[in-house]
């Protein structure tokens, strides 16, 4: 269990980290403000400088990390050696699936956040005539990903361990015919 016990911290250790920074992105959101230029002609839209999109894309980053130490250590649960049959691992089956549904939609909540953070700090400059709607990314958007970010870190942690218990001691007996003499 010593390898499984590194394995299992690993796992927390990286998808905790994960979470942390996902949090850190709903902090530091970008903000903005209408200015007037110079001339007082244009009218745009000034956003503040933000970590958001540096820090969702790391959380990003380590949760794809964490879940591919679990799936690397697992063999996938299908693949390798044959579990126990029982609960243990009926458990771990349930939530591998679990832990791969919620890892899928919060890579896709950060990434949303990722990309709508990118966009409107980067590209909504100037704008003439009308004055300009200077939109944000919504707080839910890594609320979000940091919600699941911390439910895959939970559900994983779980698998493994489940996994770990299921995989102790088991050895497939074969079927064999004796052939002893009379």
């Amino acid at each position: 269990m010593a390898g499984s016990t590194a394995v299992l911290a690993a796992i927390l250790l990286v998808d905790l980290a994960a979470f942390g920074l996902a949090i850190g992105a709903v902090q530091s959101r970008p903000s903005a403000r209408l200015e007037i230029d110079e001339r007082k002609e244009w009218t745009y839209c000034a956003y503040r400088p933000d970590a958001a999109t540096a820090l969702g894309g790391v959380a990003l980053a380590l949760l794809l990390v964490g879940q591919a130490v679990a799936a690397f250590a697992s063999r996938c649960f299908c693949c390798g050696a044959a579990l126990r049959p029982g609960g243990a691992r009926a458990c771990a089956l349930v939530l591998f699936l679990s832990s791969w549904v919620t890892f899928i939609i919060a890579e896709a909540c950060l990434l949303a956040g990722l990309v709508q953070s990118a966009y409107h700090t980067g590209y909504r400059k100037v704008f003439f005539q009308n004055p300009p709607d200077c939109a944000t990314v919504r707080r839910g958007t890594f609320v979000a990903g940091a919600a699941f970010a911390l439910f895959t870190c939970v559900l994983t942690s779980a698998y493994y361990y489940c996994f770990s218990k299921a995989r102790v001691n088991f050895h497939r007996r074969e079927a064999t015919i004796g052939m002893t003499p009379l």
